[in-house]
């Protein structure tokens, strides 16, 4: 499509050369006129009588509607639309503290699609993934980004108006810093920080420093979540009991003050605040929790509170909690999720559900800042970009009074993507699998713990026992495989999901069918497993490994493959093993194979069993194997 702009585009005109190849349009002098003209405040696109405009208040809902000009204008009909924005800021939080580190070239690409979509905002959730003069082990080896790298972000992302600002950790969530013996002296227990001493406050200062001196925002997230650790470690036998209100509202001050000297404005989670306002002292939605006056009042207003929930869907439990959080007497900030934390998939079923619950509810009750979390839980076997589905629905709630049309949300995450929006949602089935609740709501992630079980072991046999896991994931396999496109530029986004349900089609029943077998005392079936199921298990596995390694290295810094690396030669060692083992037995040369006498058991009360999904597994480790991994009282 050929454009001859007419009007001022001196601060639009790096966006716009930044779009023009990924959107192939050209200027040109016999093109279709673009009137571009600033309004007051309202979004309005529209072709007519061979002529189109596009008025815009902000600079980022220009990029917007250039989108929609595109996807409308090359119809070739006149149309017409006005958006009145419904947030006044809106966009993701990247993860890039759990292994997968984007690189600056993938967080651009992220940017346009952020950019066609009309975000305006980019959180940047660094625990210790930054540069901090004088710490050389903040971050050691971990992808860690330069401030130069930091600062090409941030003006990368302005060109678009789009505003990106860190999000880091000064309290707890700090174990991949904290567990180096040379940096002892910061620590209170494993994840938190040592509060009320002097190096470490020192230490928060040049962190905020560090973190927020490459963007042009005054913007930071000072992050304080799930701080249930602090002072009970070093803390307690240095100043004895004390009340973990008093130590957090205290420590608080501190980052604030260093906040404030740089004028910042700070937005913190508000977890910490209601669980110790709980009755137990650790319960976030509790429907009983009320702020005591006391609280609120101790509790500094010169920070954001941001409220984050990922699982409620009905209208009723965020007015309730939105309620809850008044008492605190801060500006209130919404976080919900689009759900790629601890999977391969994305939980879009749940996802959707509750963010378009709470986008409306956060719409009635006058919150104008939202943030679509994307955590990378347990090494980032996720994919950001698998997620715009989801960014699309936040997107479209930003610039509609009501919840958009399914319809209309296919239609732009297509032309913003490229990738259809069925497409997408063929991810949620690697989850949402037999045995599941509707949309997933338990967030059960067989996708995940089917992969990395022990063949011989079988610690989640029981949880699926019975359900029809291996013909869900071969048809589940051909459904992703129909849907790709491969002259689309995020087609290899479902490569890894293809492979690994050509893995799981072969190994998620093996372990029933093992024990079955073994139990008949049928050794022909056992030395069939050993000596060709097991082997096809091993090439799927192999395929995956690849697929994935060049997935990561695309989007990733390679620091923290090598976490992915080792869980997928653990895994293929494993069938090795466990094949001699089925041989030795068949074979006489021993007379039982002791890992299949054992009885399998329910790994999970929440499970299928309690009409509450198939499972759920926060971490490798505990998929892997019953036994112990590693020691976690001693660091060192």
């Amino acid at each position: 499509m050929k454009l001859r702009w007419d009007g001022d585009l001196a601060a639009l005109r790096p966006g716009i050369q930044a779009l023009s190849q990924e959107l192939r349009f050209t200027e040109a002098e016999d093109g279709l006129p673009v009137r571009i003209e600033l309004s007051g405040g309202e979004l309005e696109v529209a072709l007519e009588r061979g002529s189109a405009c596009i008025r815009y208040g902000r600079k980022h809902q220009f990029f917007r509607g250039l989108g929609l000009l595109l996807q409308y204008g090359s119809k070739g009909h006149p149309f017409r639309i006005r958006e009145q924005q419904q947030f006044d800021t809106i966009g993701p939080m990247f993860d890039l503290s759990r292994n997968g580190v984007l690189t600056v070239d993938s967080l651009k690409k992220m940017l346009n699609k952020m950019a066609l979509m009309g975000l305006n905002t980019v959180m940047l959730y660094m625990e210790d993934t930054y540069e901090i003069d004088g710490e050389p082990y903040f971050g050691y080896m971990r992808g860690r980004y330069s401030k130069e790298e930091l600062k090409e972000i941030d003006d990368y992302a302005d060109q678009f108006g789009i505003e990106a600002f860190p999000s880091i950790q000064t309290l707890a969530h700090l174990e991949e810093f904290l567990k180096w013996e040379p940096v002892s002296h910061y620590r209170d227990t494993k994840g938190a920080l040592l509060v009320g001493e002097s190096l470490t406050d020192q230490l928060v200062d040049r962190m905020i420093e560090a973190a927020s001196t490459p963007f042009r925002s005054r913007k930071i997230h000072i992050g304080m979540d799930e701080a249930e650790e602090l002072g009970r470690g070093k803390y307690l036998d240095r100043n004895g009991y004390k009340n973990r209100f008093e130590i957090m509202t205290g420590h608080l001050e501190q980052v604030l003050e260093s906040a404030r000297r740089r004028g910042l404005k700070p937005m913190m989670w508000s977890d910490m605040f209601l669980k110790l306002a709980s009755g137990n002292g650790s319960e976030y939605y509790d429907e009983d929790t009320n702020i005591p006056e006391d609280m609120a009042r101790s509790i500094p207003k010169d920070v954001d509170m941001v409220y984050w929930d990922y699982v409620h869907t009905e209208q009723e439990d965020y007015e309730k909690l939105i309620a809850k959080h008044r008492p605190l007497g801060c500006n209130l900030v919404f976080a919900g999720a689009v759900w790629i934390f601890n999977t391969f998939g994305v939980n879009y079923g749940l996802s959707l559900k509750a963010s378009d619950t709470a986008l409306q509810i956060c719409k009635r009750e006058g919150i104008r800042e939202v943030y679509a979390t994307m955590w990378g839980d347990d090494g980032m076997e996720g994919n950001p970009f698998a997620a715009l589905l989801g960014l699309q629905l936040y997107a479209e709630h930003a610039y509609l009074e009501d919840q958009p049309e399914p319809g209309y949300l296919a239609e732009r995450v297509k032309f913003c993507t490229g990738i259809d929006a069925d497409a997408f949602l063929r991810l949620k089935y690697l989850d949402e699998t037999p045995g599941s609740e509707p949309d997933n709501r338990k967030q059960s992630n067989p996708s995940k713990f089917l992969l990395y079980q022990d063949v011989l072991l079988g610690l989640f046999d029981k949880q699926i026992e019975g359900l029809e896991m291996s013909r869900h994931y071969a048809k589940l396999e051909q459904d992703i495989l129909s849907r790709r496109d491969k002259d689309a530029e995020l087609d290899y986004v479902f490569e890894v999901p293809q492979k690994l349900c050509g893995v799981l089609k072969r190994k998620s029943e093996v372990g029933i069918e093992l024990k079955r077998a073994y139990d008949a005392r049928d050794t022909e079936a056992l030395r069939r497993a050993a000596t060709d199921e097991l082997p096809a298990i091993t090439a799927a596995v192999r395929e995956l490994r690849e697929a994935h390694r060049s997935q990561w290295l695309r989007m990733f810094k390679p620091f923290g493959w090598e976490v992915l690396d080792i869980r997928y030669g653990g895994l293929v060692s494993r069938l090795d093993t466990a094949a001699v083992r089925l041989l030795d037995y068949v074979e006489g040369r021993i007379d039982r194979i002791e890992e299949l006498e054992q009885q399998r058991l329910v790994y999970s009360s929440v499970n299928r069993f309690n009409h509450k999904g198939t499972g759920w597994c926060s971490y490798y480790y505990r998929m892997a194997s019953p036994n112990v991994f590693f020691h976690v009282m001693n660091p060192f």
